[in-house]
């Protein structure tokens, strides 16, 4: 047991050497190649205490006959050392560069204040002679060191993780060094809290672990001359980090109390502990996910670390977002977005109406708030206050001082709500859009310039959004009537159409009343009127009227067409090329838009004029060919104002029939072209896509057709 004792500080004494050695190399390196850099004074000074820590454990280890203070008073003050050097290089001592810079003292001091604690705790522990309480001072003194690693530890992760990632090769080798020697440390004072002894192998090793770690400092200080590397700690990554901190200081504080349980309560002495640690861990993680407590300890951080109160990139990159996303209505979501801004727990949307002389708010959102908005003729001073000033009311100021606001009178149904707090103007373009009541926040926030002016500008932000959704509302309720007058309008072309046809079988009455041919066709044209009302009629009654579209056999469409011409002058006919062709359409649609082309030609044609209708296969295409020999358009007629609604050459006509034809045939797929020439004639031709299905007769498709009109 003795040799291997002696075997163990033999190697002990070549390790710290060692390690004694390997910085004293490093300094010489920055004394004389590097002597000039920024850091390079803080690197020295922590190589310094490393070799007088190395230096006195080496010769306590080979000569001294038991190990003094000096030897762990030199530790703390190393793990001081290389502490100080990682918040040196993460900007704690220095001036902030940018607005989420930290501040000089706060950080520094708590952590002076930690490494007194541990050196107090250490110095204790060499003098105290009572057995139980010389016990309780040495568990103390490892708790210490334990915590001091994983503070060098957490520090090294956040200065590695923070680093722009394109300077990261300069700072990684030492982040290695550096965590490699608080990571040895946690590993062999987690040993012996474990086993309640310093393991004296892992001690033993301890140099030349510390002395392996020095080429991965020294390489990085050749990459990196300055180490000045813009570095900023986030708010984000500062609470995440205080929280992560705090609870291993409350787990190492609760373990070492259950231990002193354990070891004091005898025979009851293990379930105490269970219990206690139990009801530790229990209270930990109500405390961590405690909003008031969150809110609190974001305030502090921002308040004791931080420059200004807010990281404005993080903060509105969250405000927009939170406006952006889908979930709730945008009221909710505006009310959320100013919430958080000032860790408020709900609040209410008002907008203004104007109603005759009298402002009137109302309220269109709430989240976590049942205020309700009253009739009150304050509400017009409050309205108007807001849309002048542009201030943020705060409601219990104003309740202390109301002279700060100018003596606004303020509606009763909001000075007499207890959790409101603050009201925020929602203004856009001097114009106020209405304003947010947010309740009293989680913890205590200082109403400063810094807060109030980012509000402001949030709430003017917000109100861009609502006014956005507001047009965008407007906007559809205009198309909307847009869709109805231009559906009437079609309505009202179809209507003239059925008068037409009615109107030219009643001029001819009078002459062919007797004629049963004419009385036959008179009882068909009726009939068709009839069934084209009906179809109108269900189309006005049917808001989401669905056109079918099925393969038509266009040779009885255009027979249809022509047979309801049967009576007009001159009579068209139909010219069919190549029988049996199929289209896909809507039939009611399709008869529509070729009934109107096909009445057009007639109508401007004269009595001894021609109208043909012909069809025929051209190129995997259906050509349907409309000629008359009518009076013509001249081409700036067809080219400005043919295909545009509400331009007829006829005196008497609406100009919709052939902007709803070219719109239809364009919708199939097809192409709709003219060719005219004044007092020669016209030629409509649509080129409609082939339908290629030959699984079904023409017989089949035919009855089809009919059972779809």
């Amino acid at each position: 047991m003795a040799v291997a004792f002696q075997m163990s500080m033999n190697i002990a004494v070549l390790g710290y050497s060692l390690a004694m050695l390997a910085f004293f190399s490093l300094i010489v390196l920055l004394l004389t190649s590097w002597r000039k850099q920024l850091n390079a004074k803080a690197l020295i000074f922590s190589c310094l205490l490393t070799i007088g820590w190395s230096a006195t454990l080496a010769w306590q280890s080979g000569w001294a006959t038991h190990f003094s203070v000096i030897s762990d008073v030199t530790e703390v003050l190393r793990n001081a050392g290389w502490t100080g050097f990682l918040l040196l290089l993460m900007g704690f001592f220095q001036k902030p560069k940018s607005l989420s810079g930290p501040r000089l003292n706060s950080v520094v001091v708590a952590i002076g204040i930690f490494y007194l604690v541990i050196l107090l705790a250490t110095l204790a522990r060499n003098t105290e002679q009572h057995f139980v309480v010389a016990e309780i001072v040495v568990m103390a003194s490892t708790v210490g060191r334990l915590a001091s690693a994983v503070l060098g530890l957490l520090l090294v992760e956040q200065l590695y993780r923070n680093t722009p990632v394109e300077e990261r090769w300069g700072i990684k080798f030492a982040c290695m060094g550096m965590g490699g020697l608080f990571a040895y440390d946690f590993y062999m004072y987690s040993d012996a809290m474990l086993f309640r002894h310093v393991n004296i192998e892992i001690w033993s090793a301890r140099g030349v672990v510390n002395a392996l770690t020095v080429p991965l400092i020294a390489m990085s200080a050749s990459r990196n001359p300055k180490w000045s590397l813009g570095f900023t700690v986030s708010r984000r990554i500062a609470f995440h980090s205080v929280s992560l901190f705090g609870a291993a200081i409350y787990l190492l504080a609760m373990a070492s109390a259950g231990y002193y349980l354990r070891y004091f309560g005898g025979r009851w002495g293990t379930v105490i502990q269970v219990a206690f640690l139990f009801g530790a861990l229990i209270l930990l993680g109500c405390i961590l996910f405690s909003g008031v407590f969150r809110s609190w300890l974001r305030v502090v951080i921002s308040k004791h670390f931080f420059n200004y109160t807010y990281d404005y990139r993080e903060e509105w990159l969250r405000f927009t977002r939170i406006l952006s996303e889908d979930g709730p209505d945008l009221g909710v979501r505006v009310v959320q977005a100013l919430a958080k801004l000032v860790e408020s727990p709900g609040g209410a949307l008002f907008v203004t109406r104007e109603s005759g002389q009298s402002g009137h708010c109302e309220r269109l959102a709430n989240w976590n708030m049942s205020l309700m908005s009253q009739s009150d003729p304050a509400n017009l001073s409050l309205c108007r206050f807001l849309e002048q000033k542009q201030w943020v009311i705060d409601l219990k100021e104003y309740a202390d001082n109301p002279t700060r606001y100018t003596n606004v009178a303020l509606p009763e149904w909001l000075c007499n709500f207890s959790k409101a707090w603050l009201v925020i103007p929602l203004s856009l373009h001097g114009k106020l859009l209405g304003f947010v009541v947010l309740a009293q926040p989680r913890s205590a926030l200082n109403l400063n310039w810094e807060v109030i002016d980012l509000l402001k500008i949030a709430g003017s932000q917000a109100a861009s959004y609502l006014a956005q959704q507001e047009s965008a509302h407007a906007l559809m309720v205009a198309r909307q009537f847009e869709s109805f007058n231009r559906m009437s309008t079609f309505v009202v072309h179809d209507l003239k159409n059925l008068i037409s046809q009615l109107s030219l079988l009643m001029s001819n009455a009078e002459k062919h009343k007797h004629n049963p041919e004419f009385q036959k066709d008179m009882l068909a044209t009726i009939n068709h009127s009839v069934q084209k009302m009906k179809l109108l009629l269900q189309k006005l009654s049917r808001k989401d009227a669905i056109e079918t579209y099925i393969p038509l056999n266009i040779d009885a469409l255009l027979q249809q067409i022509i047979q309801s011409k049967s009576r007009a002058e001159p009579r068209p006919t139909l010219e069919i090329g190549d029988p049996g062709l199929v289209v896909m359409a809507d039939w009611e649609r399709l008869e529509r838009v070729i009934g109107h082309i096909i009445q057009n030609a007639i109508e401007a044609t004269s009595k001894a004029g021609k109208v043909v209708v012909s069809v025929a296969k051209v190129d995997e295409r259906v050509a349907i060919s409309i000629n008359d020999t009518g009076r013509g358009m001249s081409k700036e007629f067809i080219r400005d104002r043919l295909f545009k609604p509400f331009e007829s050459t006829k005196s008497a006509g609406m100009g919709i029939g052939v902007f709803e034809s070219h719109e239809y045939i364009n919708e199939l797929g097809g192409q709709l072209t003219v060719i005219s020439q004044e007092s020669i004639g016209t030629n409509f031709l649509m080129m409609l896509p082939f339908h290629k299905d030959t699984t079904k007769p023409i017989a089949l498709l035919q009855e089809e057709a009919s059972e779809s009109k």
